[in-house]
């Protein structure tokens, strides 16, 4: 788990996703051989290294463009790793589940149990801003409800605990590095989670209005996040999405599967208003996406 500071554990607790044995929203491993049937289910453009190309939508969908410079056309063209790589922890050995994703992505994921579900969401969210230098939107609360920029951290200002308060001082030189911008985002890693970032975003309140980079979160501890990374839809309207997430311990950001669907895999029909949406791994309820 995430480590803690005396004085702001209450909050820090439920920052994080669950442990696997502790959470009744955690699903049964779904057979194995259900993967199997998705190898002649839908193509996959195995030999493709981004998320648009690898995926094919489904007979009569298809992709939904995105803006060129808009973070979903950031998330859809992300690179991703060879066609088969394994989900690794952060300390580089492999989780033990290894049939439930479709592909992974090429990003680190550090070197310690830090960047877990919420935290995958906000690095993928963190990387768009600054590629795209949106600099003064590099921003996230703690859980305590403390704001730290990237703005303020690269001038210097770090964060003290005191008690239950969070306090912040220079203390250190300018450093605008990626380097320093990673260690920034380690520290939003380590205080920020499934609260805070539920709170920071908005509701999506239409199906119509879901879209790439949109999150489905359950707030708490328990909590946990995924990501939608992909979106395609038919000449009605109707929208299929991918589902993307990272998980505990600290792990590779990954694309799910869909064991619901073995014909549709990795593709997910979601609705708002469902009361509960079930992942390949979680099951949501109630169902709540928000969107940055």
């Amino acid at each position: 788990m995430k480590q803690v500071i005396t004085g702001i554990t209450a909050f820090l607790i439920l920052t994080g996703c669950t442990k696997e044995k502790s959470s009744d929203r955690l699903l049964a491993e779904p057979d194995k051989n259900e993967h199997l049937i998705t190898e002649n289910a839908l193509k996959i453009n195995k030999n493709k290294n981004t998320i648009r190309e690898r995926f094919s939508p489904p007979e009569g969908y298809e992709w939904i463009e995105e803006k060129p410079g808009s973070f979903g056309h950031f998330i859809e063209n992300f690179k991703l790793k060879p066609y088969g790589s394994q989900i690794l922890k952060y300390d580089e050995t492999p989780i033990s589940t290894q049939h439930l994703h479709e592909a992974v992505f090429d990003i680190d994921t550090g070197n310690k149990d830090l960047q877990q579900c919420a935290d995958a969401a906000i690095r993928i969210r963190a990387e768009y801003l600054y590629k795209t230098k949106k600099f003064d939107e590099i921003k996230f609360h703690f859980t305590s409800g403390d704001l730290f920029s990237w703005n303020d951290y690269k001038n210097g200002m770090r964060a003290f605990v005191n008690g239950n308060s969070v306090n912040f001082r220079k203390t250190a030189a300018f450093d605008d590095s990626y380097e320093s911008f990673r260690n920034y985002l380690d520290l939003i890693f380590n205080y920020a989670g499934t609260i805070s970032l539920n709170k920071e975003t908005k509701p999506a309140m239409r199906n119509s209005d879901l879209k790439t980079g949109d999150i489905l979160i359950t707030p708490g501890s328990p909590g946990h996040i995924v990501f939608i990374s992909g979106v395609c839809k038919n000449q009605e309207g109707k929208r299929l999405f991918l589902l993307s997430e990272g998980f505990t311990p600290a792990q590779s950001v990954h694309v799910l599967s869909n064991p619901f669907n073995p014909y549709f895999t990795p593709w997910y029909d979601l609705d708002v208003n469902a009361s509960e949406t079930k992942t390949a791994r979680y099951f949501f309820k109630p169902t709540n996406f928000r969107s940055f």
